[in-house]
C-alpha cells in the first residue's frame, strides 16, 4: 500500500526532533569527571567564528584555532592559538568545579597579551570573570592557577581582552572537581561573591572573615572590594555606638594599614559598610565594626542621608520577624586620599535577600524571594529615599563583576536576580 505524504513527513519530522534533542543534550549535559583539554584533536585551521570537537566535547571558537606550526606553544602537536579579541569556550558543562589551571605563552615573536577566565552556571546565558586578568608575555608556557569552588553545573570562557594582533597560545586546560570546602562563615551561607581567598598572593580580593561579618579586600584600593554580614535579631541589643575607629592589624604583614585618622580634612565619612547598629548585640560586636577595613570613603549625602535609611529600612525589616543577608561596597574610582593609600568610589551599591526566620537558609529561598538592590552616586547632591536607586541584582553584577548569592540555585537566581524590587 502506497504510504500517504504525511507519514512520511510525521516519520521525518520526529526523527529531526529526535536528533535535535541529541544535540542539545551534547552541549548541554554535564560531565562530572575532572576535565583536561590539550587540543590534541586540532580540527580548526581558520578564526572563523565556528564549533570544533575536542577531546572533552564540543567548544566555540571566534578568532581563535587550533595551531600546529612550530611557533605555536605546546606540549603536543596543538595548542589553542587566539587573536585580537578573540575567544573560546565549551558548548557543555561540567558538574562543579574546584580549580582550573591553563597554560599560556605568546605565539611565535608576537608581543604581550592579557586574557581572562570566565564562567556561566546557565548554560552561557550569562558569564562572571573568574579571578584577575592575566598577562601573557613568555615565549614558553606559564601556568595561570584560578580558584572557583562552584559545585553548580558551568562551563568556562577564555576570552582575550588586549594586545591587538598578538597572538597568545593557550594549551592544557585542567578543571578540577568541586569538594565540598570546610564550613564558612554564617555570613558568606549565601556565596563568596569574588571567590575571595585568604592569601598573600590575591592582594586584591583578600578574604577577611570576622565573626560579625565576611569581606574581600583590597590591598592597592585601601579597603573592602564587599562587605557580607547576616542580620537577625541575635545581632541587636542595646551596646552602645563605640567609635574607636582603628586600624585593622589582623592585615598581612608588609601591607599599609588604613589610620582612623587617615580621612581627616578630605571631605569623607569614614562609611561603614557593616553597620555600627546591625551589631548591639555586646561591645564587642560594636567595636569590630570601627575597623577601618570595614569603611569606604562616603560623602556625608551619602552615609548619613540615604545609605543610613536603608540601613534603619533593613532593621526594620528584622523587627518584623525576618533576617537579611547583606553585602556592599563601592564601585568605580574617583580619586585617592590619605596620601595614595584609599580610593573614593564613584557609587556605592547594596544587595539584600530577605527570609522570613528559620533555619537552612539556602534552601528556603524561592523565585519568590524579596531581593533588594541600589546603586548610588557617591556624590553631595543625592537624593534621602532610597527606593529611588533601586536596580536588579543582575545590574549590580554587571557593574562589579561579582557573582551574588551563588550558593542559590541558578534557576531561582536568574528570577530573583532579573527584577527590581518594588515594595
Amino acid at each position: 500500500m502506497k504510504k500517504s505524504k504525511f507519514g512520511v513527513f510525521t516519520k521525518t519530522l520526529i526523527a529531526f526532533s529526535a536528533a535535535l534533542i541529541v544535540l542539545t543534550i551534547s552541549l548541554t549535559t554535564a560531565t562530572m569527571t575532572p576535565l583536561s583539554e590539550g587540543f590534541e584533536a586540532g580540527g580548526k585551521t581558520s578564526y572563523a567564528a565556528a564549533n570544533v570537537t575536542l577531546g572533552t566535547g564540543s567548544w566555540f571558537m571566534d578568532d581563535a584555532l587550533t595551531g600546529n606550526l612550530s611557533t605555536d606553544r605546546k606540549t603536543g602537536a596543538y595548542s589553542a592559538r587566539i587573536r585580537n579579541t578573540g575567544l573560546m569556550h565549551m558548548n557543555f558543562n561540567k558538574t562543579g568545579a574546584g580549580t582550573v589551571s591553563i597554560q599560556h605563552a605568546v605565539f611565535g615573536t608576537d608581543g604581550p597579551s592579557t586574557w581572562q577566565l570566565w564562567s556561566s552556571t546557565n548554560n552561557g546565558s550569562t558569564w562572571t570573570q573568574v579571578g584577575l586578568t592575566v598577562s601573557t608575555s613568555s615565549t614558553t608556557l606559564q601556568t595561570a592557577n584560578f580558584t572557583v569552588n562552584n559545585a553548580n553545573a558551568i562551563r568556562f570562557e577564555i576570552r582575550k581582552v588586549s594586545g591587538g594582533t598578538n597572538r597568545i597560545n593557550l594549551d592544557n586546560v585542567q578543571i578540577g572537581d568541586f569538594s565540598s570546602p570546610p564550613p564558612t562563615s554564617e555570613h558568606l551561607t549565601m556565596g563568596n561573591p569574588s571567590n575571595a581567598v585568604t592569601n598573600v598572593a590575591q592582594p586584591n580580593n583578600y578574604l577577611m572573615e570576622k565573626p560579625q561579618y565576611s569581606m574581600s579586600y583590597s590591598r592597592d584600593n585601601g579597603g573592602p572590594n564587599w562587605v557580607s554580614w547576616h542580620l537577625d535579631s541575635t545581632w541587636l541589643g542595646s551596646a552602645p555606638r563605640q567609635d574607636d575607629f582603628r586600624a585593622d592589624t589582623t592585615l598581612p604583614t608588609g601591607w599599609y594599614r588604613v589610620q582612623g585618622t587617615d580621612f581627616s580634612g578630605s571631605g569623607f565619612d569614614r562609611g561603614h559598610m557593616c553597620p555600627s547598629a546591625d551589631r548591639t548585640i555586646t561591645i564587642t560586636a560594636n567595636s569590630s565594626t570601627f575597623l577601618m577595613t570595614n569603611m569606604i570613603p562616603q560623602l556625608p549625602a551619602n552615609n548619613q542621608g540615604v545609605w543610613a535609611n536603608l540601613e534603619s529600612y533593613s532593621r526594620t525589616l528584622v523587627s518584623q520577624g525576618n533576617e537579611l543577608y547583606i553585602i556592599s561596597g563601592g564601585q568605580g574610582l574617583q580619586y585617592f586620599i590619605a596620601n595614595g593609600h584609599v580610593a573614593v568610589p564613584a557609587q556605592t551599591w547594596k544587595v539584600i535577600i530577605v527570609l522570613p526566620v528559620g533555619s537552612n537558609d539556602v534552601s528556603r529561598v524561592t523565585t519568590s524571594t524579596r531581593a533588594i538592590a541600589v546603586v548610588m552616586p557617591n556624590s553631595g547632591s543625592i537624593g534621602s529615599d532610597w527606593r529611588a536607586y533601586r536596580v536588579s541584582v543582575d545590574q549590580v553584577e554587571a557593574i562589579t563583576g561579582y557573582d551574588f548569592f551563588s550558593n542559590v540555585s541558578s534557576g531561582i537566581q536568574a528570577v530573583i536576580e532579573g527584577q527590581v524590587d518594588n515594595q
